[in-house]
């Protein structure tokens, strides 16, 4: 029976690891996960903001159907207006403060900046 243990099977090997190497292995997972999770979030704001953005411009076309006509006066709601570009300017104040902290939390908690234009599962590997 102890010749079992002597064979190179992944369960074997999983078995007889030492308490370091399995909190190593546990260490790297929960990290790569909240890497992952924290680039798609800074990713996902960067999305958020360029999209209120080009909303806050587009509410300026004032000339819906072409563009040789404006909309006449009666029809524009100046009231609607500058609330919905309140609206739309605390959103992307609130955005862009939640993206500057967590760009500012992965870089404390992963010793780097957030890495632009590449996978976050290149970067990862770099830092292997």
């Amino acid at each position: 029976m102890a010749d079992i243990l002597k064979r190179d099977g992944a369960l074997i090997g999983s078995l007889v690891r030492n308490p370091k190497q399995v909190k190593h292995d546990r260490a790297e997972s929960i990290a790569e996960d909240a890497m992952i999770r924290f680039k798609r979030t800074i990713e996902d704001l960067e999305v958020d903001i360029r999209r209120l953005e080009r909303q806050r411009e587009s509410r300026l076309d004032l000339s819906p159907d072409n563009t040789f006509s404006i909309i006449s006066a009666n029809q524009f709601d100046p009231i609607g207006f500058v609330d919905d570009e309140m609206i739309i300017g605390v959103q992307i104040r609130e955005a862009t403060i939640k993206l500057k902290i967590a760009k500012e939390r992965f870089d404390y908690l992963f010793g780097a900046e957030v890495p632009d234009g590449v996978s976050i599962t290149d970067f990862i590997e770099e830092a292997k």
